[in-house]
């Protein structure tokens, strides 16, 4: 990632954090963006002054998906709980008392979300929330975009994103023909939902190569 791009990025989200209640930043893509890189680097650029929240810790659990038949579909709109999703960012927004509040987090190794794994300090000015589908304007989703202060859309290279979809399916265990195949027919699919929705960013935001993990 070039030093005065994030800069610049950080500089941005610093001023959305000193507007005197609490703030929440979106940054949203396509899979293998780069979001979560760039999510957790803002936060650590502010210093103590912003919670990093992932959107996918509202993945459903495995089994429910294999109740619900969407197991084939892992990662789709209709595969989390966007409803409580949106519940948590209305929460984070308006903190009530002193107590933090606590937030999923999606554990990889697992492939399941894991209850009460992130802490937000009520003390702290801004959330920078990430995921695929902050922007959509349909179903449980619509209600979210409303929620955030400002948002960023992390447009990336194709290729480049493409390949780092792949080698992290690889990374945590699938044989690299069936990654192949998972992100052609179904992270790809995401991902075309994804780009329609861009023009609702505050900011389009355009990236070097920022790392290979990111979602």
């Amino acid at each position: 990632m070039d030093d005065s791009d994030l800069t610049a990025l950080t500089d941005r989200a610093l001023r959305l954090a000193g507007g005197g209640r609490r703030r929440i930043l979106g940054i949203a893509g396509a899979p293998g963006a780069g979001k979560s890189t760039l999510a957790a680097r803002i936060v650590e650029g502010l210093r103590g002054r912003a919670a990093l929240v992932p959107m996918d810790g509202f993945h459903l659990a495995g089994a429910e998906l294999e109740r619900l038949g969407r197991a084939d579909r892992k990662g789709a709109p209709d595969t989390f709980d966007a409803a409580g999703y949106a519940a948590l960012l209305r929460r984070l927004r308006h903190p009530a008392g002193p107590d933090p509040v606590y937030a999923p987090a999606f554990d990889r190794t697992l492939e399941e979300p894991v209850a009460g794994s992130v802490c937000v300090p009520a003390d702290i000015p801004l959330v920078v929330t990430e995921g695929n589908y902050l922007l959509l304007d349909e179903g449980p989703w619509a209600p979210v975009r409303g929620l955030l202060d400002e948002a960023w859309f992390l447009d990336a290279d194709p290729g480049s994103r493409v390949n780092r979809l792949v080698d992290r399916h690889v990374r945590f265990g699938k044989p690299r023909p069936y990654a192949e195949r998972w992100v052609a027919e179904s992270d790809e699919r995401n991902a075309r939902l994804v780009e329609r929705h861009r023009d609702r960013a505050d900011l389009v935001v355009r990236l070097g190569p920022i790392g290979s993990g990111a979602p």
